[in-house]
Formats: structure tokens, sequence, C-alpha cells
């Protein structure tokens, strides 16, 4: 994905990386700090004082104290190769930011704060100084989140409950913009993870105006049920897809219009 690295956190200009399971690469931290030789996060974890809250990190994971038999992979690991260093959950990683420097802990506490409770404003932050391709694809994944929410919303407070009553409306919105399922739409643009990925701006825009009038005319009409909803979702998009053919005619004919005869 073009820009994944737009997700995370930057601290002093620098890209602080966090793993699937939300743990924090403290090698980013460290090189944000300035790359103190002597307080590397190899160092850091071999300390006693380090593992003294390992073991509390540990014991508060498990709701129990006393000596156990804990994996300290649970909270802190190590990884080599490519893109690896000392990975470890928020708590440690304010703990090694400490250790480096007080001041430096201040800013990745309050980064990692606005980080876990997604602050809008700490992203719009990260993208100001992000690419051009990196702002573009972050606009696409909010306009298709800004929509979706909204509609399945919607579906459920009208009497749509089954998954595949979801995917039946879901489908209602492709076929009445582009004619065609989300099956047939992914067999025809070779796309096997989620469509709406594979979808450029302006398709975007459309499948969100669409579920945006679909939603309306739901609530508006009070449709009930899977199949009232779906048909209704079908109309909407429909009214949608002829007014964008009827520009795109027009548009083809002011071009030709344009044309001198000979």
């Amino acid at each position: 994905m073009i820009a994944e690295t737009s997700k995370f956190p930057v601290i002093r200009g620098h890209t602080i990386h966090v793993d699937e399971r939300g743990f924090v690469c403290l090698n980013d931290n460290w090189r944000a700090a300035g790359f103190s030789a002597r307080q590397t996060p190899a160092e850091w974890k071999g300390l006693p004082s380090t593992g003294l809250l390992i073991i509390a990190m540990l014991e508060r994971h498990s709701g129990r104290s006393g000596p156990r038999n804990y994996n300290p992979a649970s909270v802190i690991v190590t990884r080599k190769g490519k893109g690896g260093g000392v990975f470890a959950v928020v708590h440690l990683a304010i703990k090694y930011a400490e250790y480096l420097n007080a001041k430096f802990a201040l800013e990745v506490a309050d980064v990692f704060l606005r980080y876990k409770v997604a602050d809008p404003t700490l992203a719009d932050e990260v993208l100001e100084r992000a690419s051009p391709e990196a702002n573009e694809w972050a606009a696409k994944r909010a306009l298709a989140r800004a929509g979706r929410r909204p509609f399945t919303d919607t579906l459920q407070r009208h009497g749509v409950r089954a998954r595949m009553e979801f995917a039946r409306c879901t489908d209602a919105v492709y076929i009445g913009l582009f004619r065609k399922t989300a099956r047939q739409l992914k067999s025809a643009e070779g796309v096997d993870s989620n469509l709406r990925d594979a979808m450029d701006g302006v398709e975007l825009t459309f499948v969100a105006a669409g579920e945006a009038l679909a939603r309306e005319r739901i609530e508006q009409t009070n449709c009930q049920g899977a199949v009232a909803c779906e048909a209704a979702t079908l109309r909407s998009t429909s009214f949608l897809r002829d007014a964008l053919e009827a520009e795109r005619r027009d548009r083809v004919g002011a071009q030709q219009s344009l044309v001198l005869p000979r």
C-alpha cells in the first residue's frame, strides 16, 4: 500500500512503527531521541531494572502476582532482519523513553495517548508531512469509511440483520452505479482484497454519494427489512448512475461541438 507508514505516529520527524499487536518499535524511539550509543533498546532490555518492569507488566497482564512461568514475549520482543528491532507494549515504550530523556518521554507519552484514542488532529499533523500520494491514499480510506458506517447503521435500524442481507444491500449499491456485483467488479479488475481499496477517488465518491442517497430514501420512506432496503438502495443508486451517464454524454457532445468542419 502506497502510504502504509502514514498511519503511524511521528516524533521529532521520525516515524514510530507499531506492529499488528500494538507493540512499539523502541529502535525508532531511540533514533528520534538522538542516537545515544550507550542507551540502545537492546542494552536497556538487559538491565535489572527493566527486568523488574517486564515482570510488573506480565503480572498486570495476567492479573496474578508472585513467581510464575511468564512469557516475556507477550510484552516485549526482539526481532531480527529488515524492519526488526526491540518491540514493546506502549507502557514499556514510555518507560524506555524516560530512560532516554525526561523531556523526550513527555513527547512520547503525549503522542501515544493521542494515537491510542485515535485523535484525528494527530493524523492530520502526520499527513501534513506526508507525500501527495500518502494524502490521496488516506483521503480514499477516510471517504470509504465515512460513507459506509452510516449506511450499514441505517440498514440495521431498518431490519437488516444477517450478513448475507448486508451483502445484498451492498451489491445493490454497485449494481445501481456500475451494473455489476462486488464479485463481478473484483473479477473484472483482478482484485482479490478489499474492493474499495482498489477504487480510485472518483469511484469512491460515487459510492459514498450512492450510499448517502440510499440512506435518505430508506429513512424517509421507512423501509423495513432486507428486501425493501435492497430495493430502495438499487433505486437511489440507479438514479445517480443515470445522472452520471447523462453528464458524460453531454460532455462528449460538448467536445464534438468544438470540432470545426473542414
